[in-house]
């Protein structure tokens, strides 16, 4: 309840959560079928209209409402980016907080993957493993799971250096408490805080991310809805019906700027260091 009294205090943080609910409940009413008008439906003779009482957010060439294709559009934006980063934080936790316990030769071999898989801009190397496996939305989120995997295990590798050489670490020891104990109950709940804030703003990335592998072609095919997706239609329309590419554009902004918010102000509250700046 503290982390929540201070997010609500913080004017980042309210901005960042006023964004991430917003776009959850549109993504919840897309998935229930309640937007203005069925998304796939096509109006053959209101194709391309502009913005108006009808359509909110006009129609595209084939005469879809663009306001209900961008509800659903955010949600299986939404369901890649989530996945992935749940993907990536479940590995990379693993990776980080094994290669740190063990150390030696296998913190070796697992930081020196990391390092080859960082050392790939995240959009290529995306790209790669889909070029490999193939388009689709499954795939989009192996492949950004991959990507931001590495990151993870950074995160968590270095405090776990750390806190394993803490005295309450050697106190379980000679109580006899098991290494999946410590490293569930004592090492674990010490990394909730750094793993929070990197999952948010893992999603920002993530999400961007999916809706550059949309735009490509090698995210969500059609005639599912995406971002990326949508945006990729509609680049030969910009002067007919620059709509097309605005609204989503704006969407995908607006939802990385909600992530990137909400993720500096845990950082902020979290983060006991930032609390010791003087103002």
């Amino acid at each position: 309840m503290g982390v929540l009294r201070a997010l609500a205090a913080h004017p980042s943080g309210r901005v960042g959560a006023g964004i991430i609910i917003l776009y959850l409940v549109l993504a919840a009413l897309g998935a229930l079928g309640i937007t203005p008008h069925e998304a796939l439906q096509q109006f053959r003779v209101d194709r391309m209209k502009p913005p108006n009482s009808t359509y909110w957010m006009g129609t595209d060439l084939l005469g879809r409402d663009t306001a209900s294709r961008l509800m659903v559009a955010i949600g299986q934006s939404f369901l890649v980016a989530f996945a992935a980063v749940g993907v990536a934080t479940l590995a990379g936790t693993l990776i980080g907080l094994f290669a740190a316990w063990w150390g030696g030769l296998a913190d070796a071999i697992l930081m020196r993957i990391m390092d080859v898989l960082l050392a790939f801009p995240a959009i290529l190397l995306a790209l790669l493993i889909i070029a490999i496996v193939g388009p689709g939305t499954m795939t989009s989120v192996a492949a950004i799971g991959i990507v931001y995997t590495p990151i993870f295990a950074r995160v968590v590798r270095g405090p776990t250096l750390s806190l394993k050489r803490r005295e309450f670490i050697d106190a379980a020891r000679t109580f006899g408490s098991s290494q999946s104990f410590i490293l569930s109950r004592h090492l674990l709940l010490n990394l909730v805080a750094p793993l929070t804030v990197q999952v948010t703003l893992a999603l920002a990335w993530a999400l961007l991310t999916e809706a550059g592998l949309s735009f490509l072609g090698l995210g969500t095919q059609p005639p599912s809805p995406s971002l990326g997706l949508m945006m990729s239609e509609a680049r030969n329309l910009m002067q007919q019906a620059p709509w097309l590419l605005i609204f989503p554009g704006l969407t995908v902004m607006l939802g990385i700027l909600g992530f990137n918010l909400f993720g500096d102000a845990l950082r902020d509250i979290l983060d006991p260091r930032s609390q010791e700046r003087p103002a």
